[in-house]
């Protein structure tokens, strides 16, 4: 079930929203097989999963590279986009929550990483009828570091977070 959302829950995923289309556009490294590229989103779907919980991970990871697809010129991949970083953020954000501390931050890292690199995988090689051989390349060269890099930029940036401003921590929460 959904949780009810308060004024602030909005105002933060919607900056998260914002961080996310802006870590996706900010930096692109095409890659002409698929047509993808390599971008920093991760960092901000990690981000917003793991700082904020499960929620907001998945809009903010869902919609803000979504909104960058269609922004940035790749209008075809903003519904595959939107599930597999949404899944990614939702599913991070998820296991963080229930696993505290840096273990739990890892953990999600993992499945939500997986879950993404899967998707897209799956979306190219047979929604786009783009081929094994093209996805399985995308995902070696281009996903998996994707992921890499954004676990290894947002645990140690939430763990800052934490320390130096502990309240953060419930501001993905609602209030009982």
């Amino acid at each position: 079930m959904l949780p009810e959302l308060e004024i602030r829950q909005i105002v933060l995923t919607g900056v998260m929203i914002a961080l996310v289309g802006v870590l996706t556009l900010a930096v692109r490294v095409p890659f002409v097989l698929t047509r993808g590229y390599f971008n920093f989103s991760d960092v901000g779907v990690f981000l917003a999963g793991f700082a904020f919980g499960p929620w907001v991970g998945l809009v903010a990871g869902g919609v803000g590279t979504g909104l960058a697809d269609v922004v940035g010129g790749y209008p075809m991949y903003a519904p595959l986009t939107l599930v597999a970083h949404g899944m990614e953020g939702f599913l991070a954000g998820a296991i963080a929550r229930r696993t505290s501390g840096i273990w739990g931050m890892i953990a999600g890292w993992g499945l939500g990483a997986a879950v993404m690199v899967a998707g897209y995988f799956l979306g190219e090689a047979f929604v786009f009828r783009m081929g094994v051989a093209a996805a399985a390349t995308e995902a070696l060269t281009i996903n998996i570091p994707q992921v890499v890099v954004g676990g290894l930029v947002s645990v140690p940036v939430v763990l800052a977070l934490r320390r130096g401003y502990p309240p953060i921590v419930h501001w993905g929460q609602r209030r009982s």
